[in-house]
Order: structure tokens, then C-alpha cells, then sequence
């Protein structure tokens, strides 16, 4: 009996154990991620970065809670515990990857265009059609077409804008069906759909989410394959890359330079979550300077949420507690990330 008393105890230790270290809570844990050399993602001309340093990109870490990671989160500065809702805004999983592989997709264009712009090389803007970002449950395409196709063209036209695409449904009548073609899988493919009151507004549509999707093309050859890495935030980082290796400037001098924030068309740096995580774990890959965007605050913004501090102070304050030495240098434009390296060599 007592053998047998001693085996149920283990039996039930050991269960309790897998369960604190293993069981999945329905939580995420946010934490510093890694610093990766972009010369492993870029190529121009064919050729890849070999300079001494590095340019780096900034990850944060997301994995699923359990209860033994979710109570060492209470004891850590720079964990963070979010819920599915504050993590993925609702989407599933699906949905939520695929906007990623979008943002990553997108960003990627931009800094291209950035870095070409900047170095005085030829590129184009193609167009390529309109990305789905959402499709409501009203809709007739719900089940059809998914998140991630590219429409191609409406009633046989052909858009160069969301834009001018909703301008074309607006002013259709509800219940007026429309034919659509779309790329799925980069497969040509053809859906029939009905103009419904879209919720919450006085317009009519199709019921879905909607941005546009471009590529850029280059006389220098440009490459960018940024693996499982999605989402915006490493744009700034990815033009600075490809300007370096068109111009051979040799910016970083033989220093490791890591920054974060998206890019706009316009050469704007947006600001991204995370940062703080991101400041840690550029000084822990041992970089000498760290670019920050410097967003603008609004009085909206602070109405909104009075808490709110930008990107750049954010920084800082992270630096600040870890005792780095690395400089945080805040940039609104991805020309400034330029102009303080060549100031600073």
C-alpha cells in the first residue's frame, strides 16, 4: 500500500509539473526577441552585405503563457502578459499571420522605394490590384474569397486604387451583384457578389477590408526574404540596408547599428509596439546605436490615452533602466537615419 501510496504521489507531482510548465493559458507572453543581421535577408545586385558590422533588425517575442511563464512575467521589467484581444484585435490566428505576411509585404515595397529614392537609382511603383484585409460575415464573398487574395479587377475594370474601387461600389444599389476577379494562391480566379448596407456607415460595398498592393521594380536587382519574420516594423531597418549596398558608403563604419520603425511611402518612420523589449535586445547583440522613431503626439492622442509616450521617450526610459551605453537616436524620416550617420562615422 505504501508503494503503491509513493507511486500515485510521484504520478500526480510529475502531472502537476507538466501542467505548471507546459498546459497553454489562454495569454500571450510579450518579451524581448533577438537582433538579426539584415545582410542575411538582402541582396542587391545579386551580391550580399560582407562589410565589418551590421545593420540589425529588432524582434520582439511572443509565445504562448503558461502558468509557470505567466507568474515569471509578474518579475520581469520588460515582459509583458496580453490577451489574445490585445495581441491579435480579434483575428484568428489565420487571419492574423496573414496580415503580418501583408505589413512585412508591404513594408518591404516601401523601403525599397525609400532606399532607391534616397541613392538617386531608377525604380517603378506596379500596382498590382487590392489586397483583403477583412471580409465581414454579411457578406456574399465570406467563404470565398480569404484574407490575403489580391482583386484584380470589379465588373472588368481595373482600379490603381482601394479607392477608386469603393467610388465604384458606393454608388451601386444594394442587392446589385458584381463580378470579381481576384488571385488566390497566385491562382486567376472569378467570384460573383452582392452590394449589401455595409454596417455602421451610409455606404454600400461588398463587405470587405480593403488597402492597396504594390510591388516595386528596379534596374538594380533587389532582393528581400525576411523569412518568418512578419509584420511593419523592420522598414526603416530594410532601407538602410539596401542604401548601403547600392551607394558602398560604408555608413556603419564597422559598427553593429540597430533601429526600428515602419516606413512610409514618403520616407515618414512610423512608431511600433515593443520598443522597449527591442532596446534590450539590440544591447544585448551589442549594438553601438539604436534608431527610434520620434512620432508625433497629438492632443487627440493623449485625449485617447493619456499614458501614451512616444516611441523615442519610450526608448530612452528602457535604456535607461538597463544602464546601456548604446545611443538612442530619434528619427522621424528615413533621411535623418542617413544624415546622422554621416555626420557620425
Amino acid at each position: 500500500m505504501r508503494r503503491w501510496q509513493k507511486f500515485s504521489l510521484i504520478v500526480v507531482s510529475f502531472i502537476l509539473l507538466v501542467v505548471f510548465f507546459m498546459l497553454p493559458l489562454p495569454a500571450y507572453i510579450e518579451e524581448p526577441g533577438t537582433a538579426e543581421p539584415l545582410s542575411q535577408f538582402v541582396k542587391v545586385d545579386g551580391q550580399k552585405d560582407r562589410q565589418k558590422g551590421a545593420y540589425m533588425l529588432v524582434t520582439v517575442g511572443i509565445q504562448h503563457a503558461t502558468p509557470f511563464r505567466w507568474l515569471t512575467a509578474h518579475f520581469n521589467t520588460f515582459d509583458d502578459i496580453l490577451s489574445p484581444q490585445e495581441l491579435m484585435g480579434g483575428a484568428s490566428d489565420e487571419t492574423y499571420n496573414q496580415m503580418q505576411e501583408y505589413y512585412m509585404e508591404s513594408s518591404i515595397n516601401n523601403a525599397i522605394q525609400q532606399a532607391y529614392q534616397l541613392a538617386k537609382q531608377p525604380y517603378q511603383v506596379k500596382y498590382l490590384g487590392i489586397y483583403v484585409m477583412d471580409i465581414i460575415k454579411q457578406s456574399s464573398l465570406a467563404g470565398v474569397v480569404k484574407i490575403g487574395d489580391t482583386i484584380t479587377a470589379v465588373d472588368g475594370h481595373h482600379f490603381q486604387s482601394n479607392q477608386s474601387f469603393i467610388n465604384y461600389l458606393k454608388d451601386k444599389s444594394v442587392g446589385t451583384k458584381v463580378k470579381i476577379a481576384y488571385q488566390h494562391n497566385d491562382q486567376d480566379k472569378v467570384a460573383t457578389a452582392k452590394v449589401i448596407k455595409l454596417p455602421q456607415t451610409n455606404r454600400n460595398g461588398i463587405g470587405i477590408t480593403l488597402t492597396d498592393r504594390t510591388t516595386i521594380k528596379t534596374k538594380i536587382p533587389v532582393k528581400i526574404n525576411a523569412g518568418d519574420i512578419g509584420g511593419p516594423s523592420a522598414g526603416m531597418m530594410f532601407s538602410l540596408q539596401v542604401y548601403e549596398q547600392l551607394t558602398h558608403g560604408n555608413l556603419r563604419h564597422g559598427r553593429k547599428i540597430a533601429g526600428t520603425g515602419t516606413i512610409a511611402a514618403d520616407g515618414t518612420v512610423g512608431a511600433i509596439g515593443g520598443i522597449d523589449k527591442k532596446v534590450v535586445a539590440a544591447d544585448h547583440a551589442g549594438a553601438k546605436i539604436f534608431f527610434a522613431p520620434n512620432d508625433q503626439v497629438t492632443k487627440a492622442m493623449k485625449k485617447a490615452d493619456p499614458d501614451y509616450v512616444n516611441n523615442y521617450h519610450e526608448a530612452l526610459a528602457a535604456a535607461k533602466k538597463i544602464n546601456t551605453k548604446m545611443k538612442i537616436v530619434p528619427v522621424r524620416k528615413f533621411a535623418d537615419v542617413i544624415n546622422y550617420l554621416e555626420a557620425h562615422r
